[in-house]
C-alpha cells in the first residue's frame, strides 16, 4: 500500500474562450509520481471553491482503499462567477453568453490541458451541486459526451432539462453512470423538479445507463454534498470494488455457469469502463473458490487455477487450485505432484507450503503411493 501523501497543486489557467484566467485545484494520487506507467481517471469539481476538498477526499480515501480507481481531481474555482457561469437561455434552457464561454472553456480547454499536462484513461466523471449541477448535464447532451459518469446533486435545473435529460439517456450508446441526490431540506422548487426527474429517469429502457438516486433526510443544502460523493463514488465503482459477502450470496453462489467466467468479465468491465488493467484482488480469487467448494462444482478449479497462475505466478496459488481440481476429478497422483511442485513457489493468501505437502502427504497415505 502506498503510504505517500496524495498531492494538491493549485495552478492558474488562461481562458481564450471566457477572456480571463481562471484557478484550478488538481490533487494527483499518491503514487503519481513513483509510477510512471500508470494513467488516471478525472474527477472535475465544479464550485471547486468548496466542493473540491469534499471530493478530493473521498477519492484519496476510496482509492486507498481499492474501492475505487486513483483519479485526478480538477477544481475550477467559481467564487464570483457561479451565476454567470452557469447562464442559460430562458427560451430553450441552453447555456448563453458567459455560460456558452464556460461550457467551452471545460470542454475544449480545460479537460484537454489536464489531459496533455497529466497521465489519464479516457473515463472522466463531472460533479456540481444546485446550478452546477444543472450545467454538467449540458455535456451529456453533445453527440459525443465529454464525461461517462454525472454526479447531480441537488440541482437547480433549467427548466427544459426535464425533458432533455431523460430523451438524451434513452439514446446513449456508451455506458454512463448518473446519479441523482437531493435532501428532505433542499428547497420546494429543487425537490419537486428533482422528484419528476428521477420519475422520468426510472422509465428510461437502456442497459448503457446506470443510474442511482438518494433522498437524504435531513442534510441542509449546502451539507448535502458531504453524504451524496461516497454513495456516488461507492455506486459508479461498485464493479471495481472487491467482491463482497452480498456480491457472493445473491449473485456468485447462485450462477448457473461457471463462477470463473463471471470473475473474468468482472475484471474485463473493470477494462472496458476505466481503462484499467487491475490485477485480479486475492480477495476475489477467494470468493471463487469458496463459490466452488459451497456448490462441490470442482471442474472450475482448473480454469480458475490457471487464471490464479497467471495473475499471480510466483505464488502457490495456481497450484493449490490446479492440485484441488486433480484432486476432486479422479486423478489423485496428479493432485499429489501439483501439491509437491509449491516447495519452489511463494506463500500467499493463508496458503503455506507446510499445507501444500501436507496434503500431498495424505494423498500418498490414502493412495499408497
Amino acid at each position: 500500500m502506498n503510504v505517500a501523501l496524495a498531492q494538491v497543486k493549485y495552478e492558474t489557467i488562461e481562458s481564450l474562450k471566457l477572456g480571463e484566467t481562471r484557478e484550478i485545484k488538481i490533487q494527483l494520487p499518491r503514487g503519481y509520481n513513483s509510477n510512471e506507467d500508470k494513467s488516471y481517471p478525472i474527477v472535475l469539481a465544479l464550485d471547486g471553491d468548496y466542493m473540491f476538498e469534499a471530493i478530493a477526499g473521498n477519492v484519496d480515501y476510496y482509492s486507498y482503499w481499492e474501492d475505487m480507481p486513483e483519479a485526478i481531481v480538477v477544481g475550477v474555482n467559481q467564487l464570483d462567477k457561479r451565476y454567470d457561469d452557469c447562464m442559460y437561455s430562458e427560451q430553450n434552457s441552453l447555456p448563453i453568453e458567459k455560460g456558452a464561454a464556460f461550457f467551452e472553456f471545460i470542454g475544449m480547454e480545460l479537460i484537454p490541458y489536464i489531459e496533455n499536462t497529466y497521465r489519464t484513461v479516457n473515463f472522466r466523471v463531472a460533479v456540481g451541486h444546485g446550478e452546477t449541477a444543472n450545467f454538467i448535464n449540458y455535456y451529456m447532451l453533445k453527440p459525443q459526451p465529454l464525461f461517462q459518469a454525472y454526479v447531480v446533486i441537488s440541482p437547480e435545473l433549467a427548466p427544459n432539462m426535464l425533458d432533455y435529460i431523460p430523451e438524451r439517456l434513452t439514446k446513449l450508446e456508451t455506458k454512463t453512470f448518473y446519479y441523482l441526490a437531493i435532501t428532505s431540506n433542499d428547497s420546494k422548487s429543487i425537490r419537486k423538479m428533482t422528484e419528476a426527474l428521477d420519475t422520468s429517469i426510472k422509465t428510461v429502457d437502456n442497459k448503457n445507463v446506470l443510474y442511482n438516486y438518494n433522498n437524504f433526510d435531513g442534510p441542509s443544502h449546502y451539507s448535502v454534498p458531504a453524504h451524496a460523493i461516497p454513495k456516488a463514488i461507492e455506486n459508479i465503482f461498485y464493479v471495481f470494488q472487491p467482491i463482497s459477502k452480498k456480491e457472493y450470496k445473491e449473485s456468485i453462489l447462485k450462477l448457473e455457469d461457471s463462477p470463473v467466467t463471471y470473475l473474468q468479465e468482472k475484471y474485463q468491465t473493470i477494462y472496458d469502463l476505466f481503462a484499467i488493467d487491475k490485477q485480479v484482488l486475492i480477495n476475489d480469487f477467494k470468493a471463487i473458490a469458496a463459490a466452488i467448494e459451497k456448490n462441490e462444482d470442482f471442474q472450475y478449479y482448473e480454469e480458475l487455477g490457471k487464471m490464479a497462475r497467471k495473475q499471480y505466478p510466483k505464488t502457490l496459488l495456481g497450484n493449490y487450485y490446479l492440485a484441488r481440481f486433480y484432486e476432486e476429478t479422479g486423478e489423485p497422483k496428479k493432485a499429489m505432484r501439483t501439491y509437491q511442485s509449491a516447495y519452489i513457489l511463494d506463500e500467499i493468501a493463508g496458503l503455506t507450503k507446510d499445507l501444500m505437502l501436507e496434503k500431498a502427504d495424505l494423498i500418498k497415505e490414502d493412495f499408497g503411493y
